[in-house]
């Protein structure tokens, strides 16, 4: 095969195939392999476009199903319905609030959240120990990273 197959080809798939792909195409002539089937190697590079872009429809699907079905429905219903959800947090902190979106790392925004923890304060030399008090604060809106989730529980109304 001449140089001009391979621009031939490498000109009717630009279009579709990416620059990565083109770089192969020109490594494709090698001398154990002088006379490559053009037929055979159109049939690989539709393989190679066809794969991903299938694997991404069954993966969304597949994710989806989760979403409904598997541990993260509890926030799927939370959205979905607009219930509180518990949400305990690695800080030792509570988060009670309504999920807006979340995503697989449990990454969310969260709307009018309760952030409930207890602090123990501090006492002087020879006084009895203080006993804890707790305390709140009220978030309109926040973002929390997925990493920081210990527990995510519905709302026991």
């Amino acid at each position: 095969m001449s140089s001009y197959d391979i621009n031939t080809l490498d000109s009717a798939f630009r279009s579709t195939v990416s620059l990565s792909l083109s770089t192969r195409l020109d490594k494709v002539e090698t001398p154990q392999n002088p006379n490559p089937n053009p037929v055979l190697l159109e049939n690989r590079i539709n393989l190679k476009m066809s794969r991903p872009m299938d694997e991404d429809a069954t993966a969304g699907k597949n994710e989806e199903e989760e979403f409904n079905t598997g541990p993260l429905s509890v926030l799927m219903m939370s959205v979905k319905n607009n219930t509180q959800v518990l949400i305990n947090c690695r800080n030792n902190k509570k988060l009670l609030g309504r999920v807006r979106a979340f995503d697989r790392h449990c990454n969310m925004v969260l709307e009018n959240v309760r952030e409930m923890w207890t602090e123990v304060p501090k006492t002087g030399k020879g006084k009895k120990k203080a006993h804890p008090v707790n305390k709140d604060r009220f978030i309109s809106k926040m973002f929390l990273r997925g990493d920081s989730v210990i527990i995510v529980l519905r709302n026991p109304k």
